[in-house]
């Protein structure tokens, strides 16, 4: 703790502070428990997510022999043109929410391509949103943990550091104050007294 001045000034400085860090405290463990709530939410949600990927990859891979099929390219239609988001506030830090993926238009000759083109094209642009899904939450879930682990750093700072260290300023220099006022009254008396025996003697003269 950095030497603080043993005076009324600085006391009232220290009891400022005190009230500022006891003002400020709620709020920041107000925000660490919403970002602990939301990373919670995202994580589930993240589950949920790459289970349904691995439904659908198991459900793709029935039928992906017949990809290798000479002229059959689903790659121009797997690739978006767009993802889709948008944005939430969480305890004021700004993270985004998967609405969806934009993908081009499937324009090939129906009577050139075998039947299964079309639902293998829909399947596969079904698991391409879902991975783009995936990357969003991902990056959201960084960005909240990232600025849980500040949140509570300055938890931490607060209850740990900067509170007790003010209460404890504040109470040494109460301590030194009220020694001084002792001392003070002490010396008064003292001088009281000495004037008092100095009236005394020339009475007596």
């Amino acid at each position: 703790m950095a030497k603080v001045k043993l005076t009324k000034g600085e006391l009232k400085k220290q009891r400022d502070l005190l009230k500022q860090y006891l003002r400020y405290l709620p709020t920041l463990q107000l925000k660490k428990q919403q970002l602990q709530m939301e990373i919670l939410h995202q994580t589930a949600l993240l589950e949920d997510r790459e289970r349904q990927e691995q439904k659908k990859i198991t459900a793709i891979l029935n039928w992906a022999g017949l990809l290798s099929e000479p002229g059959i390219d689903l790659k121009p239609w797997l690739t978006p043109q767009k993802v889709i988001t948008a944005a939430k506030n969480v305890a004021g830090v700004d993270v985004h929410i998967f609405e969806g993926a934009e993908f081009p238009a499937s324009e090939y000759d129906l009577f050139m391509l075998p039947p299964w083109v079309d639902a293998g094209s829909e399947a596969g642009q079904a698991l391409v949103s879902l991975q783009e899904e995936l990357a969003v939450i991902k990056k959201s879930i960084a960005i909240l943990k990232h600025e849980l682990r500040i949140t509570t750093q300055r938890v931490n700072l607060f209850e740990k550091v900067k509170i007790p260290q003010t209460q404890e300023a504040i109470r040494l220099i109460k301590i030194y104050i009220g020694d001084q006022m002792a001392n003070a009254v002490g010396r008064s008396k003292i001088a009281k007294n000495k004037i008092e025996r100095a009236l005394l003697e020339e009475v007596t003269l």
